[in-house]
């Protein structure tokens, strides 16, 4: 059955595209010489800075602007599959798409998904500056047989998601890019709810964090059994994992939870 080799690219964006887009390239070369097939880079990995204000949407670029042909171009040189977090210009002048784009070596870089469930919480207002995604999108890629959907950082707080993705989208998998904000007990609200994505839907979860000063790092590869596979603390890193789909269909024979529910899920 298929297997993939993957790795997360655990860095901290800043608010020079260029130099965000080096690191990514230099990311992916070592990805990519190491073998791994797929290389996620956090949320915001094209502009990040500390306030969410008019900085980011003078930084918005469109699909066609220079950070998405820089991941475009590396992924075809590399020969390696690149998602990553941009904020992208938007139809209003007032607010920017919080974007995943999906570079493949042979397809250009496009929109992977557009983030839905903006981060109203914890004093952020994502709101009042970022215009949400279709919540009908079922994002999937598919990477020599193994399907991964797309979510985005708060995405992980409501299961729905991961649910469609896993039940109509029949993914293997679910790379969440984030830009999970340090405060108390947020680090356990990561690893936690990557678990109980991980082991409700029986999936590969693949958790992608900024590092620090605002992010709390610790991006991870979750089984679809709940167990740990791979983790990074709160410094960068460059992180591997080995997602195969056997695992999947182990973990379903043993717990088909997955075929046993009975409630549907829909947009609203």
């Amino acid at each position: 059955m298929p297997t993939l080799a993957i790795a997360i690219l655990q860095f901290t964006p800043g608010t020079d595209p260029d130099a965000n887009l080096r690191e990514i390239e230099n990311g992916a070369r070592r990805a990519s010489a190491a073998g791994a097939r797929l290389l996620i880079a956090p949320e915001y990995s094209a502009f990040f800075a500390p306030t969410l204000d008019t900085a980011y949407l003078e930084a918005a670029q469109p699909l066609d602007g220079a950070f998405c042909s820089g991941l475009a171009s590396c992924s075809a040189a590399t020969g390696i599959t690149i998602i990553a977090g941009m904020n992208e210009r938007a139809d209003r002048a007032d607010r920017f798409w919080n974007t995943l784009v999906v570079a493949d070596p042979a397809g250009g870089a496009g929109v992977g998904y557009r983030k839905v469930h903006l981060y109203d919480a914890f004093g952020a207002r994502e709101s009042e500056w970022i215009e949400p995604g279709d919540p009908a999108q079922l994002p999937v890629i598919e990477i020599e047989g193994v399907r991964i959907g797309l979510e985005t950082c708060y995405d992980l707080r409501f299961p729905e998601i991961s649910r469609r993705l896993a039940g109509e989208a029949a993914v293997d998998a679910i790379a969440v890019p984030a830009e999970w904000v340090r405060g108390p007990g947020k680090e356990r609200h990561w690893n936690t709810l990557l678990a109980a994505r991980a082991i409700e839907n029986t999936i590969w979860m693949l958790g992608a964090g900024q590092s620090p000063p605002i992010g709390i790092g610790c991006s991870a590869v979750v089984a679809p059994d709940g167990t740990v596979r791979a983790a990074a603390g709160a410094e960068p890193e460059l992180l591997f994992a080995s997602i195969d789909t056997e695992a999947v269909a182990r973990v379903r024979h043993t717990n088909p939870s997955l075929a046993a529910r009975r409630y549907a899920i829909a947009p609203r």
